[in-house]
């Protein structure tokens, strides 16, 4: 069977692509490489949900000194269906900032504000009612008694009938539902292999089950997959060059007080110093701590008895270094690098000072730094001795966003796009996700993305009809 539109990833990009392509009465086909795992069949941030919705386990690296251990989605929803539902607005002076360097059109504030508008409407963006959660409060009251600016994140979570935590609104509850409502077919557990190009147009996509034909292929794999399925089609210009990431270091801290929800993770962020930094809250779950504490485990082995008294938070940086998605022959996943320049590593160390001081302010027993050899801080004079201890051969650093890869723009000489997503050289070939925006915002990119791949898709659907 021949489609109108095959969209490769069913991320919140590729789930915007499929939901708006089927409402216009176009066939759409997603073709999803990970499994279809319905919202609240596994436990958040348990090990099962690493199995079966992230890519490795959740294991995965960027070589480099320091590596930068992150996660990539593996499931039908993507992204949306593992992360914790931070919204925000597109940055405008990131906008701005893109707009220049890579000479991209129609992308201020100003013209993607009616589809931020459509996005928080499908996802019903609140800041959550009620008290703030214990872990949340940490970072509230550390952050005024220091007198820093901070917040609580809205999300994208409709509240449940119950009065509880509320329903987190990912693809598969809301744009996924809708495409299929449409008409849109979803087919997880495909694998692309490549695209059929002839002549300058995409003819298809190649997978694990056979070749879809399809008049326009829109492909959403993310910054890591997109990249690779486009070398492995032979279209190499720029592509894969430009990784940009949110290089992220951690602390753990122990209170009084029971702090962890290990179902949750604090929405309360500090953005004193932001966009450049910005202080917050991770995961909690046992096994999580344990991994944070394992390059002080022979001396902390006993902190995760008290584990609910205790949380991990996270200070992380708008990076100014740089990756690479790159094929290797023999291999079938790419092999991704990401170098840290000097003054990422200075940032990410006033970070964590900053962060330390945050979380004594709030009251913190303990603190121990997530990289090898690290200090237990007890008190504020230790805070500048610990984070200057941080080094390149020591540091422990991580990511959850990824972009870059395939940047959008009008400059042939550093986009793979055009401004609105169409590869260059490619009639019928289009990218709508992360791996467009040119770098790292500086905050969650899912609002930013999706609200830019409303725009493209309404673009590619204007110059269809």
């Amino acid at each position: 069977m021949s489609y109108d539109v095959a969209i490769v990833g069913s991320g919140p990009g590729g789930a915007v692509t499929a939901r708006e392509c089927a409402r216009r009465g176009l066939s759409v086909v997603v073709l999803e490489e990970g499994d279809h795992v319905e919202p609240g069949e596994v436990a958040p941030y348990s090990l099962e949900q690493m199995r079966r919705q992230y890519r490795h386990g959740g294991l995965t690296v960027a070589l480099g000194r320091p590596p930068v251990a992150y996660t990539e989605a593996s499931c039908v929803g993507g992204g949306s269906e593992v992360n914790s539902g931070l919204y925000h607005r597109p940055d405008p002076g990131v906008l701005d900032e893109w707009s220049r360097t890579n000479s991209i059109e129609g992308l201020s504030a100003a013209e993607l504000a009616r589809w931020s508008s459509l996005v928080e409407e499908r996802l019903s963006v609140a800041t959550a009612p009620g008290p703030l959660s214990p872990a949340s409060e940490v970072l509230r009251r550390g952050a005024e008694t220091l007198g820093w600016d901070g917040l609580d994140v809205p999300r994208w979570q409709r509240p449940d009938e119950a009065g509880g935590k509320g329903v987190r609104q990912t693809m598969l509850r809301t744009y996924l539902d809708d495409a299929v409502a449409a008409g849109a077919e979803v087919r997880p557990r495909v694998r692309a292999l490549r695209l059929r190009l002839e002549r300058g147009r995409a003819s298809g996509v190649h997978t694990d089950r056979g070749f879809v034909s399809a008049d326009q292929v829109v492909v959403c794999g993310g910054a890591i997959q997109t990249p690779a399925l486009l070398l492995r089609s032979g279209i190499r210009r720029n592509v894969g060059r430009g990784l940009s990431v949110h290089p992220t270091v951690k602390v753990l801290a122990d209170f009084d007080a029971e702090v962890n929800d290990p179902a949750d993770l604090a929405t309360y962020q500090v953005k004193e110093f932001a966009p450049g930094l910005t202080l917050g809250g991770s995961a909690g779950r046992p096994g999580m701590i344990a991994l944070g504490l394992s390059g002080t485990w022979e001396r902390d082995r006993d902190l995760p008895a008290d584990w609910r008294r205790q949380s991990v938070y996270y200070a992380s940086i708008r990076g100014q270094g740089s990756g690479r998605v790159r094929l290797v022959p023999g291999l079938e996943d790419p092999l991704v690098t990401y170098a840290l320049t000097h003054r990422d590593l200075a940032a990410l160390r006033a970070g964590l000072g900053r962060l330390m001081l945050l979380l004594g302010a709030a009251g913190a027993r303990v603190q121990v730094p997530s990289y090898v050899g690290a200090p237990r801080v007890l008190d504020a004079d230790q805070v500048p001795s610990a984070a200057g201890a941080m080094t390149r051969g020591n540091a422990s650093v991580m990511t959850v966003h990824l972009c870059g890869t395939a940047a959008m723009g009008e400059d042939r000489r550093r986009g793979v796009t055009d401004s609105f997503g169409r590869v260059h050289g490619v009639a019928n070939l289009r990218v709508n996700d992360a791996s467009l925006l040119p770098s790292a915002p500086g905050i969650n990119p899912q609002g930013t993305l999706m609200a830019i791949a409303h725009r493209n898709v309404d673009q590619m659907l204007e110059g269809a009809g």
